[in-house]
């Protein structure tokens, strides 16, 4: 097999404050491997909060280039990934970037969709939301009077003025909303009161309401919410999820975080048997980080993967919408379309 990668920098529609950052440009790393004539895309996109750059990428795959030279079977992705966990510690975004052109390349040599390999079915992919961030009400209300081909609008809150943007929001549309706290609220009482206010205003759900080391007051929370309450950033990977059970109703899971497709699904599996609802989101991902979410949406209760619509510059199609959900293609692999 053939290990190739470039850096590739996406211009964002609107500029994106979180956490203390604003994103004007997203530099991620296209990363291809070729095998028998066949050839499968990833996508490393290393978000704000990893510890990890995009010359710690770059140097990852460097480092695997001559290890992949040497593999001549495909048919056990599990232990090609095994291999490159071993390889470093950390370094999720780029194992995501592999692990996704893997399962392109082997949808494509087995002639089938991604989503096949995992058993997902098109038919029970929920809509998919539409992230509206922080920013002056002139421009969230026009942010959201351009979402219209999407059925949920996802808010980011946790500042000083969090009902100000819903009242903006709602002067202009009645679309169902969720809300991503980003860890933004610290006391715990005034937190469930936003939350039943925001009930009122028509959110589905609340992600990440409380900072993370704030276990116990994110539990209480979660007991005693009208909504339900999912975390992000506190599960990262497969290994943190039997530690959500009691704390969250239910998990947020990304292919940055968890190193990709083969991970996601044993966190869905994990989840399920946990009692968890599940949720699959995303950074900053084009369409190739998002068609490799959207082939184990299906088998999630919210899907958020709207990255690719809010790149100015995306030198992939976006993936197919209609009704508000991602129509997943019956083309081998992926289903990538290049510009």
């Amino acid at each position: 097999m053939k290990l190739s990668f470039e850096t590739f920098e996406l211009r964002k529609k609107y500029p994106f404050t979180i956490s203390g950052y604003t994103l004007l440009t997203q530099s991620v790393i296209y990363v291809t491997i070729e095998h028998e004539g066949y050839t499968g895309a990833g996508e490393a996109s290393p978000g704000y909060y990893f510890d990890e750059t995009i010359d710690d990428v770059l140097a990852f795959y460097a480092s695997l280039a001559p290890d992949f030279a040497k593999i001549s079977d495909i048919s056990d992705r599990q232990s090609i990934m095994d291999f490159v966990e071993k390889k470093r510690p950390g370094l999720t975004a780029a194992k995501a970037g592999i692990d996704v052109a893997l399962n392109d390349l082997y949808g494509k040599i087995l002639g089938k969709p991604c989503y096949q390999l995992f058993g997902a079915d098109p038919a029970t992919m929920p809509v998919t939301s539409f992230t509206i961030g922080m920013d002056t009400p002139d421009v969230i209300r026009k942010k959201v009077s351009e979402a219209t081909e999407f059925k949920l609008l996802k808010i980011k809150l946790g500042g000083e003025n969090d009902r100000g943007i819903i009242e903006a929001i709602r002067s202009v549309s009645s679309q169902p909303l969720c809300v991503d706290a980003n860890q933004g609220w610290t006391d715990r009482q005034e937190a469930i009161d936003m939350i039943h206010w925001l009930k009122d205003q028509g959110t589905t759900f609340i992600e990440q309401p409380m900072p993370v080391a704030q276990r116990d007051d994110n539990a209480w929370v979660t007991e005693h919410s009208p909504l339900p309450v999912v975390a992000d950033e506190a599960v990262q990977r497969l290994v943190d999820v039997e530690s959500a059970k009691g704390v969250y109703h239910g998990i947020n899971i990304k292919m940055s975080k968890c190193t990709g497709m083969l991970e996601g699904y044993k966190m869905v599996q994990k989840a399920r048997s946990l009692g968890l609802k599940l949720m699959i989101g995303c950074m900053s991902e084009s369409s190739v980080g998002i068609l490799g979410a959207a082939a184990i949406a299906p088998l999630c209760d919210w899907v958020d993967l709207d990255s690719s619509w809010l790149i100015a510059n995306n030198p992939y199609h976006d993936p197919e919408l209609r009704e508000g959900k991602i129509i997943l293609s019956d083309a081998p692999g992926l289903g990538l379309r290049k510009k």
